[in-house]
């Protein structure tokens, strides 16, 4: 068990803050981020060119540290030293929330781990905003980001995505929306789905209808610009029939096929995501990580 008392912390321990960033508008950051970014001693950025043309419009000098997913290991232990010294950090993408869909959960784990505060700021996210402008079911949703690229983990990604009932909720890239949809429409059927293009921006647009109806929107329309693809829930999901493995957990699951099959970790994982038709990530991050 781990308590956080956030304004709190320890004397001679900083804090991480996680501060969002606008998604386009510069008008939607918050006085709160802003004060934390002039506060704090050093900011970790994603890439820090463009967190430099943030800052400078709002006139903030600070250090600058590049934080992203191809020197996040590397970057951790300096980082750490740094609140460890009671100095505070602040972490930033180049949009949005940090840590969805960006680099920021390996470092704020390993925050966690010793025992420093993590103080996460609201702000601005795509997904929510493309969620709510859809006009579709915001009771419940299932937020699953970008789809993995190689085919065959793609597969897999819709065998899972076919039987959510809750909105789903992708980004996608500008060249890739078109086979996207494709598959959407392939694997998912033609359901209801929203897409939101150019968020917050000046030419912020929304594409309402069946995916066969964005489709062919897509022929004339704009194609630029970071995509939310907001889907239609399943609503004709049949009750799953009883499993042998139902009352197993995912460890419990995974270690009946490693001692009772004589399966490598690997191939356990790999079957208990086919067992439960969840990605393969999922079970690793629950059986290695969790």
């Amino acid at each position: 068990m781990h308590s956080q008392k956030s304004f709190d912390q320890e004397e001679g321990k900083g804090t991480l803050f996680i501060v969002p960033t606008p998604i386009g508008n510069l008008e939607d950051i918050t006085i709160r981020a802003l004060n934390v970014l002039k506060s704090v001693e050093q900011i970790a950025a994603e890439d820090t060119r463009n967190t430099k043309r943030l800052l400078n419009h709002f006139e903030i000098m600070k250090p600058l540290v590049s934080y992203h997913e191809h020197n996040q290991t590397q970057r951790e232990s300096m980082l750490l030293d740094v609140l460890k010294e009671g100095k505070d950090i602040a972490l930033v993408s180049d949009a949005g929330m940090p840590a969805i869909s960006d680099p920021g959960n390996q470092l704020v784990q390993a925050v966690i781990r010793e025992d420093i505060a993590v103080v996460v700021l609201p702000g601005a996210n795509a997904a929510l905003c493309a969620l709510v402008g859809s006009g579709l079911d915001t009771t419940h949703f299932y937020f699953y980001g970008f789809l993995p690229r190689k085919k065959k983990d793609r597969k897999q990604a819709f065998e899972f995505l076919e039987r959510i009932t809750d909105t789903i909720l992708l980004y996608e890239s500008p060249y890739r929306i078109a086979d996207t949809l494709q598959e959407i429409a392939d694997n998912l059927g033609d359901r209801q789905v929203s897409v939101a293009r150019e968020l917050t921006k000046r030419f912020e647009e929304y594409i309402r209808g069946t995916v066969q109806e964005v489709i062919e929107w897509l022929e004339t329309g704009t194609v630029k610009g970071e995509f939310c693809i907001v889907i239609e829930g399943n609503s004709d999901v049949k009750e799953t029939e009883e499993v042998w493995w139902n009352e197993l957990s995912v460890i419990d699951h995974v270690t009946y096929y490693i001692e009772k099959d004589n399966m490598k970790d690997k191939e356990a994982i790999k079957q208990v995501a086919l067992d439960r038709k969840l990605p393969k990530r999922d079970i690793y991050q629950i059986y290695h990580v969790d």
